[in-house]
């Protein structure tokens, strides 16, 4: 088993508690929050970013790093509830980080402003 099928099987879960699929907002914390709609989580999305800052700021500081772990898993939980709304997968992630494998990060900061730069200028 992969870390692929793991994502692969969470994104099957999700897509099963969308609204049209038959997701009861009574019985599924996921149907809940896409029932809710964007606000909903990407409120939760902001509230797990800062913990997973706060969860690294106290692993920094001798404090219990699989608290961090814990965090960032809810991050990407309600990350991949975000992508699922909008019609993507942990699939679509993962060959975006692909396609950057081996590219500096800094070459694909620069990239992107310049892309910006060249959309905000048509």
């Amino acid at each position: 088993m992969t870390s692929n099928d793991s994502l692969a099987r969470l994104h099957a879960v999700i897509e099963s508690r969308k609204p049209g699929q038959g997701g009861d907002p009574e019985a599924s914390y996921v149907a809940r929050l896409l029932h809710k709609g964007p606000d909903a989580f990407l409120k939760k999305i902001g509230e797990e970013a800062t913990e997973v800052v706060m969860a690294a700021k106290d692993a920094s500081n001798g404090g219990d790093g699989q608290k961090l772990v814990n965090e960032v898993a809810d991050l990407w939980f309600h990350s991949m509830i975000a992508l699922a709304h909008y019609g993507y997968s942990p699939q679509d992630v993962i060959r975006e980080l692909e396609r950057r494998e081996g590219l500096s990060g800094l070459d694909e900061k620069a990239l992107r402003k310049a892309r910006e730069r060249e959309g905000g200028a048509a």
